[in-house]
């Protein structure tokens, strides 16, 4: 695209007007970077201190009975899948994503086939992309960064299109469940 609109700048003599578009777009995709950057270091920081302070353990605990409802045979594989789930509902994927590896890591060895995805594994993942969000916190900067009036207008339609989403998710996997066996 870039080299598209390049080529269309040098045809109709505004060269240097896509050139000047160009240098502007990458300033502020670095500005962009920049705020973002800002928004994950604090809860990457955030939950590396509630990881110390034991708070990770007391929240895999906490959910290890509802997940078990969903999951019966998650074993060890709850701690990660809580941490993932909970940074998701924290709107912070990309600290999620370190959870959510080493959830699937539990996931596989807990899964006696190895060909085959257990229940498990395909309950995790639908959650995982259907992500309960209560504060989109990445969305949140973005608009923030881009001058929003209103950055946090998002987070109430949001949290109930997420909920949605997941109930979606949860009665597709126990539908397909059903026909599987």
């Amino acid at each position: 695209m870039i080299a598209a609109g390049i080529m269309l700048g040098i045809i109709n003599g505004t060269q240097s007007a896509v050139l000047d578009s160009l240098t502007a777009g990458a300033d502020k995709a670095v500005e962009l970077a920049a705020t973002l950057c800002g928004s994950y270091l604090l809860w990457m920081g955030l939950i590396n201190i509630a990881k110390r302070a034991g708070l990770t353990e007391k929240l895999s605990k906490m959910l290890r009975r509802p997940l078990s409802l969903l999951m019966p045979n998650i074993g060890d594989a709850a701690a990660p899948v809580a941490l993932n789930l909970s940074a998701n509902f924290l709107g912070i994927a990309n600290a999620a994503t370190p959870f959510g590896i080493e959830a699937m890591k539990r996931l596989a060895e807990l899964n006696g086939k190895k060909t085959a995805p257990s229940k498990e594994i395909c309950m995790f993942l639908a959650l995982n992309a259907s992500a309960v969000e209560l504060l989109p916190t990445s969305v949140i900067a973005v608009r923030s960064a881009c001058g929003s009036a209103d950055p946090y207008s998002i987070v109430l339609p949001t949290f109930i299109s997420s909920l949605f989403a997941a109930a979606a998710a949860i009665a597709a996997c126990k539908l397909f469940e059903e026909i599987r066996r």
